[in-house]
């Protein structure tokens, strides 16, 4: 786990948003594409995704065969855990980074669609615990009907490349338009604790 601005130094690996981010001092925690490629590997998850959607041929794809089985998929990754060392290392990390107590959001470097942690009582992995739900729901967000159908489209295949995930402080933000002017920017994401994103 990262802090934005060490994901900065390295944007080939972690997308260019985290240091964009930490030049506006904007704070928050970097979760590394190899900590979602691990999730995968140690639940056998590209074997069972690639089982459950053998039944799909991308060439003549099937939409009312391919619903169900993203719905399928989308449990799957909700209901998959990570090792115990794995959920001790993301308790470590949200502690060391202040974000253990704190309401958060878990999105994606360069997206805006956020998946929500709220507040938990102090003293407890509580907030670890619905930091992780969250990210694992926005993992899930992969395999939407949606998600899997433009893959097939546009690559044939269902598979997916791990990609970092960003841990920020209070809900998710909404875009103000003023703010990224003043930015230079497209979109700036922004919720009551400020900047949040910039997608």
């Amino acid at each position: 786990m990262l802090s934005f601005a060490e994901a900065a130094r390295n944007p080939t690996l972690h997308g260019d948003e985290p240091g964009r981010l930490a030049r506006h001092g904007v704070s928050g925690l970097l979760v590394p594409a190899a900590f979602e490629e691990a999730f995968y590997r140690q639940n056998n998850l590209p074997e069972q995704l690639r089982r459950l959607f053998t039944p799909i041929r991308p060439a003549r794809i099937d939409e009312d065969a391919l619903e169900p089985l993203t719905a399928q998929a989308q449990a799957l990754i909700r209901t998959s855990y990570l090792l115990d060392d794995a959920v001790q290392h993301f308790h470590r990390a949200l502690r060391a980074a202040a974000l253990d107590h704190t309401p958060l959001h878990a999105r994606r470097p360069g997206t805006r669609h956020a998946e929500s942690a709220p507040h938990q009582p102090p003293g407890t992995h509580a907030s670890g615990t619905a930091a992780l739900h969250a990210v694992k729901r926005l993992w899930a967000r992969d395999w939407t009907f949606e998600a899997v159908l433009d893959r097939l489209d546009s690559a044939g295949s269902v598979a997916i490349e791990a990609r970092p995930t960003l841990l920020i402080p209070g809900p998710p933000g909404v875009n103000d338009p003023d703010r990224a002017a003043h930015l230079g920017e497209t979109t700036a994401l922004v919720n009551e604790h400020g900047l949040t994103g910039l997608p």
